[in-house]
């Protein structure tokens, strides 16, 4: 089991699967929860699977989003479900907190002013109070009690800390990744990977198709030093027995041969990772291939940042 953060409330939910967190989306989707508050490491899904949830039909704020921004722009967007991703500043800040208390209140209409500023409102079009009824979700790869306004906005929410299994993401992942051979090649070495990450699929393929060293790629984003020597060489297909890598290893200058066999038992998995067959095995389309990037680059939404 996860240790939940000691910055995150007693009453903060862990979720290990994507069924899971596929109920608490449907439902903020569905009306029933006025505040939603999603954590968890990058990389997992968290953006794409609230997205599949939600569809077009909401306000969704993400990068260096400002409060007075994400004033007009809840305003533009008023009673439509709002999203805020990847905001982690915002509750740092004094009239962000305040904003964020008004817009997460528990009843169902909201009251929201701002008091400065007024001539870019006039511009604007926005009025300096109005009213509506958004429900709130956030997403954030970490999520801290820094004092008692934030601990007000948990207690108005849904807290959830989605922390899933590398086997579980490599399960998600076989329903979207499309290269068997990157796939494969993860599950055999799925128990090394410290933080899963849908990431680490993407990037296999860059290299790959770039004609580039994607075993080493792979294995470097969670091995370094004499057990990447070895795990390279157990990867390599021209070599016929343990005792030919051995040779290879000492000869790289990595170690002896009793380095070699003691970090290739280390690196033996404990677990019989299943064949998964993928549901598709084409490259995605160039519109497909930008909406997959698009879901994993930092974003900044320009129309919510000051000018």
């Amino acid at each position: 089991m996860t240790t939940k953060s000691k910055s995150l409330p007693d009453h903060a939910l862990c979720l290990r699967t994507y069924a899971d967190l596929r109920e608490y989306t449907q439902a903020f989707s569905q009306g029933h929860l006025n505040l939603l508050i999603l954590c968890g490491p990058p990389g997992v899904g968290k953006s794409r699977g609230l997205r599949a949830a939600v569809g077009n039909n909401v306000c969704w704020i993400d990068g260096n989003a400002s409060a007075f921004g994400i004033y007009q722009e809840v305003y533009l967007r008023r009673n439509q479900p709002i999203v805020l991703d990847d905001v982690d500043g915002l509750y740092r800040d004094r009239n962000g907190i305040r904003l964020l208390k008004t817009l997460c209140q528990t009843e169902r209409v909201k009251s929201l002013s701002w008091h400065t500023d007024a001539p870019t409102l006039e511009k604007r079009g926005i009025p300096r109070q109005f009213t509506t009824t958004s429900r709130m979700a956030f997403i954030a790869n970490q999520w801290q009690s820094l004092n008692p306004d934030v601990a007000a906005l948990e207690d108005r929410g849904h807290v959830l800390i989605f922390e899933p299994t590398a086997l579980e993401v490599h399960r998600q992942a076989a329903t979207w990744f499309w290269d068997q051979e990157i796939f494969d090649f993860l599950g055999r070495w799925l128990h090394l990977l410290k933080q899963p990450s849908f990431r680490t699929y993407v990037h296999g393929w860059e290299l790959k198709t770039a004609g580039l060293d994607w075993h080493t790629g792979i294995l470097g984003r969670c091995l370094a030093g004499a057990a990447l020597v070895v795990a390279r060489l157990k990867a390599n297909p021209c070599y016929a027995s343990e005792e030919e890598r051995a040779r290879a290893f000492v000869h790289s200058g990595a170690g002896c041969r009793a380095t070699y066999f003691n970090h290739s038992k280390k690196l033996q998995s404990r677990e019989t990772i299943p064949d998964i067959p993928l549901v598709t095995t084409r490259p995605p389309t160039e519109a497909h291939e930008e909406m997959l990037h698009a879901t994993f680059r930092v974003r900044a939404s320009v129309s919510c940042v000051d000018d």
